[in-house]
């Protein structure tokens, strides 16, 4: 008998998935029914006993002596009731307000002046009409167009003439120009062009091998390893510097995704992990082979403040001594309710309307540019109504729900992380959420699918450099090739004649140095 192949097993835990869902979603609208019809009985029951009173009344007959009062209500009853009345949010703006946009020329826009020119002045060697050749000039037609042309890898040749002192006979050799290190092949300016199209573009080694040599340029892969690899040594104090300045601060947030890395002896790719420390405009990445809690635990024994991260348990040691404050990431409540709408689509929807306000909320204070004090009494006015309403309506609403109803299960994540959720309306230096630190992934997604894996630890280790470099110099607005040139020529040969320490190499230094 031949084995079932795996997409088949992986087709029907799906759809056995699916069925019990639909499952759980009718048994839930089943006992919603069975309540509104109870209701309904009780409600006749009283009906016919006023009629049978009003008919012994009519024919001369006492009626029966009044019945007791009604038992209270039941659980079961006062769950309904709440259900019933249970507060909802008002509906969301079908838009919402954007700050005033100044008004544009019309037209087409102007090319930057910065860019190179290439110029070119044509005149006519005769009359369009006639075709005679006695021409004069009077005027011209200027067209401006944007024009590329295709990258060049040049060859930089240095010529270090040699001369005798005639007093002394010593022999002195011009020093060279700027490398990354000693005996380099590349320059500065090609190491930081390697880099910004491995670690920024995404293209992998194999692909920036292949399109060099369409030029003439064979180089082997070990060697644009090996570039990599001196690219992020030369580096590395500057991201040391990156993480002592997210310790030193009062908050940072935090993510971790997978690695997959080639190590030797195992016969197929580890699967290690890629951790994300960010604030603001400064990102550090870290590689970590194992998802535990001790290493966690042990790079931040020197932090204290808020960490915003998502509802793992691997952070629950972290925050045991209150030195470490969790902030949650309303993003996933948000997503959450969005995915339950599959199942229950009204209730669903009411839950994830109160999360939409306070997302309606931030937006307006961005649009106002509140900062600081100013965003914290914004924050304490607009958000603490919407939680209120909220936990009234999970308390209405959860005793009506199976445990495994999708909806429950959200309610469950609120109240689980109810303090940190709403850690941020106290705090106007955090975010609602944690999104910025999962767009950071968006690249190394891309590098991922594109290299499919580090190839060794220690190459996981300098990726991490790498990309938490280039994406500082994203968040900061600055030009990572033009960075890396620059911190290059000042961290290799001639760092001496520089005399620059890690703090003054960082991306925030390049672009806002220091006067004098």
């Amino acid at each position: 008998m031949k084995p079932v192949p795996y997409s088949v097993h992986e087709a029907l835990r799906l759809e056995m998935g699916r069925q019990l869902e639909a499952a759980n979603a009718r048994i839930a609208e089943l006992t919603a029914e069975v309540g509104r019809l109870a209701v309904l009985v009780a409600a006749g029951n009283e009906r016919l006993t006023e009629l049978l009173a009003a008919a012994l009344r009519k024919k001369g007959k006492s009626a029966p002596p009044p019945k007791a009062p009604p038992p209270p209500l039941t659980l079961t009853e006062q769950a309904r009731t709440a259900y019933e009345q249970r507060p909802t949010a008002p509906a969301l703006p079908e838009k919402v307000a954007v700050p005033k946009q100044p008004q544009r020329p019309t037209g087409r826009k102007p090319l930057p002046d910065h860019l190179l020119a290439e110029e070119h002045t044509l005149r006519p060697d005769s009359c369009q009409e006639c075709g005679g050749t006695d021409l004069e000039l009077v005027g011209e037609v200027v067209e401006t167009k944007l024009h590329v042309v295709q990258e060049h890898q040049r060859k930089r040749v240095v010529v270090r003439k040699t001369c005798t002192c005639r007093h002394c006979g010593t022999r002195t050799t011009a020093r060279s120009l700027p490398a990354p290190f000693a005996r380099s092949k590349a320059t500065c300016e090609w190491l930081a062009w390697a880099v910004y199209t491995k670690f920024v573009m995404l293209v992998p080694l194999d692909r920036i091998r292949r399109d060099l040599a369409t030029k003439g340029i064979h180089l082997s892969i070990s060697y644009l390893v090996s570039q990599m690899d001196q690219a992020a040594w030369l580096l590395r104090n500057i991201d040391r510097e990156h993480w002592k300045q997210l310790l030193a601060g009062t908050w940072m947030a935090t993510d971790a995704t997978g690695l997959k890395v080639l190590v030797p002896k195992l016969p197929a790719a580890y699967n290690g992990y890629l951790e994300i420390y960010r604030r603001e405009d400064l990102v550090v990445f870290q590689y970590e082979a194992e998802k535990g809690s001790e290493a966690l635990a042990s790079k931040l024994q020197n932090f204290k403040g808020l960490l915003l991260a998502d509802a793992e348990h691997r952070y629950n040691p972290v925050f045991v001594d209150g030195r470490i404050v969790e902030a949650g990431c309303n993003a996933h409540g948000r997503r959450k309710f969005r995915d339950a709408e599959a199942a229950q689509p009204t209730l669903a929807l009411e839950g994830g309307t109160f999360i939409s306000h306070m997302y309606v909320a931030e937006n307006e204070a961005k649009r106002l540019h509140l900062i600081g004090e100013d965003l914290r009494t914004w924050r304490q006015e607009k958000i603490p109504p919407l939680r209120d309403d909220l936990l009234k309506w999970m308390n209405a609403v959860e005793p009506t729900l199976l445990p495994d109803d999708p909806v429950a299960k959200v309610i469950r994540y609120y109240r689980n992380h109810w303090e940190a959720l709403f850690r941020f309306i106290d705090h106007p230096e955090i975010p609602i959420d944690n999104s910025a630190s999962e767009r950071e992934y968006q690249n190394v997604a891309k590098l991922r699918l594109n290299s499919l894996f580090a190839g060794s630890t220690e190459g996981a280790h300098n990726a991490a450099i790498l990309l938490g470099i280039a994406a500082t110099c994203k968040a900061l607005g600055v030009d990572t090739q033009a960075y890396l040139t620059w911190a290059f020529t000042r961290l290799g040969t001639h760092r001496e004649d520089f005399g620059m320490t890690a703090a003054q190499l960082t991306p925030a230094k390049f672009a806002r140095p220091v006067a004098g």
